[in-house]
């Protein structure tokens, strides 16, 4: 459910922006960029280890920046702020369970003896697949919420979470 305030243009503006560095990240980062990085890491493995690196740069950079729109931007585009913090969250979790499985497949094949085939299987199992399956819902959900930023909509969650009395509600669900 989200529900529509009266807010200005610049308002609007200000609050596509962590949206749209949010879909950077996945569209740009971890779709586009993958599969360019994808064709040199027969030559280049480790040129594979941009996506990552950028895509902690990207999310850091969003966490940082909506803790600290909490007391500096108007509430309407902190509240995106916060939006986009916790989707960011979620796929912060989700590379921290791929470096798990890539950790856990290190050791199995060091330590446990495990095959190499096994450990690529394991690692592509359960962490790289729910990592894409990930990107492609947040990209869906992120999507949306572009939209409902153009249209001054928040989550009814996030104005729950972070009232504001002196915001013009136009409707409610």
């Amino acid at each position: 459910m989200s529900i529509r305030f009266d807010v200005d243009p610049a308002q609007i503006k200000k609050a596509n922006i962590p949206h749209e560095l949010f879909l950077t990240n996945m569209i740009g980062n971890h779709i586009l960029l993958a599969v360019v990085m994808g064709g040199l890491a027969g030559s280049f493995p480790w040129v594979m280890a941009l996506i990552p690196l950028i895509s902690f740069s990207i999310i850091g950079f969003t966490l940082w920046r909506a803790r600290r729109s909490v007391g500096r931007d108007d509430w309407y585009v902190m509240c995106h702020w916060q939006v986009c913090a916790r989707r960011s969250r979620i796929f912060l979790m989700m590379l921290a369970l791929l470096l798990v499985v890539m950790l856990l497949g290190w050791v199995g094949y060091t330590y446990g003896g495990m095959m190499k085939e096994a450990v690529w299987a394991l690692v592509i199992g359960v962490g790289i697949l729910p990592i894409m399956a990930t990107v492609l819902v947040l990209v869906i959900i992120e999507s949306d919420a572009l939209y409902h930023a153009n249209q001054a909509k928040l989550p009814s969650w996030v104005t729950a979470r972070y009232p504001n009395p002196e915001a013009k509600v136009i409707s409610e669900p």
